[in-house]
């Protein structure tokens, strides 16, 4: 957890099953004869690597002592008590419970905050989990998620958080990926993703599924360094002209330029003007339709900028 937090990541997250709730019997006696394999049935896999609630215990302490969150997916009824009375900050709801509705209710009623990956499931099941988790418990958020290891670009469908946007517009949206690399999670925070969920290895190559669509330690710092910049560049909606622009705008910004001598009392036509950059500054290209039709009070040589001074009666616009 210690590297979770040199790379600048908020919160580590484990996986808490307990066996016998998650899985019947004749699964975990099933022969699992996979080169992932820790043992002969997939009882005897999921037993070696699952950590005890003493070793949980412990690992919230040593979080609590480093200084980052720690919460875990409960993967079944059972371990989300475990978790409860863990005190973990917020439950994390893996994609194979998003539909099984008696699980979500009972999470719901802990009262802490829910992350919800929506994997495996449709838009009509994600509607169903927001009305049955809402009106218990308002502080929840849905996670874009496609459950394949490692997932493929084309699976990833990221347009789904623009609609989760747009069905669900007062909870947060978030995206969990398995995806190898960075890139696609960097696009996620840009279509507005508050939460992001990665897996994490120390070396891609060990035995187990998952390690392939992991990230690596200088993956993830990778990762959050570029998040950070995004979330910094998304800024405002407001287009206007910026205190970093100046500059650029004082060099290459156009006027509105003479094309043609100009006598006194003439009146302005568009065949005599043009834009360029121009010294001093004068009207703005923008204004050259509303300088059409205004009259000049002095001479203007070709080739010189168009000025406020130059022109009669005229009133500045002022932006707002």
């Amino acid at each position: 957890m210690s590297t979770l937090i040199d790379c600048g990541a908020d919160c580590a997250k484990f996986q808490k099953s307990e066996l016998e709730y998650k899985f019947n019997k004749k699964a975990l006696e099933r022969p699992y004869t996979s080169e992932h394999s820790w043992g002969k049935t997939y009882g005897e896999h999921k037993r070696h690597l699952e950590f005890s609630h003493d070793q949980y215990r412990d690992l919230k302490k040593y979080a609590e002592e480093i200084g980052i969150f720690f919460t875990a997916s409960g993967m079944d009824e059972m371990a989300v008590e475990f978790l409860h009375e863990l005190d973990v900050p917020f439950f994390k709801v893996g994609s194979g419970d998003t539909n099984n509705f008696p699980y979500l209710e009972k999470t719901a009623k802990k009262g802490r905050p829910m992350v919800i990956s929506s994997g495996m499931q449709s838009m009509n099941t994600m509607h169903k989990v927001y009305q049955i988790v809402k009106p218990i418990n308002p502080n929840f958020c849905f996670l874009q998620c496609t459950s394949a290891y490692p997932l493929q670009p084309e699976d990833v469908n990221l347009r789904v958080i623009s609609a989760y946007q747009s069905a669900f517009p007062d909870i947060p949206i978030g995206y969990s990926g398995h995806e190898t690399g960075i890139a696609i999670s960097v696009a996620a925070v840009a279509m507005g993703a508050k939460v992001v969920e990665r897996h994490v290895t120390l070396d891609k190559t060990w035995k187990g599924s998952d390690h392939q669509a992991s990230l690596e330690p200088n993956e993830l710092a990778e990762l959050v360094k570029a998040i950070r910049t995004v979330e910094k560049a998304m800024g405002s909606p407001v287009k206007q002209l910026l205190p970093c622009e100046m500059a650029c705008n004082e060099k290459l910004g156009k006027s509105v330029v003479a094309k043609v001598t100009i006598p006194e009392g003439a009146v302005l036509t568009l065949d005599m003007l043009t834009v360029k950059v121009g010294e001093p500054k004068g009207f703005p290209p923008e204004a050259i339709f509303d300088l059409v039709g205004q009259k000049v009070k002095k001479n203007i040589e070709e080739d010189e900028t168009i000025t406020e001074q130059a022109v009669e009666n005229h009133v500045k616009n002022v932006k707002c």
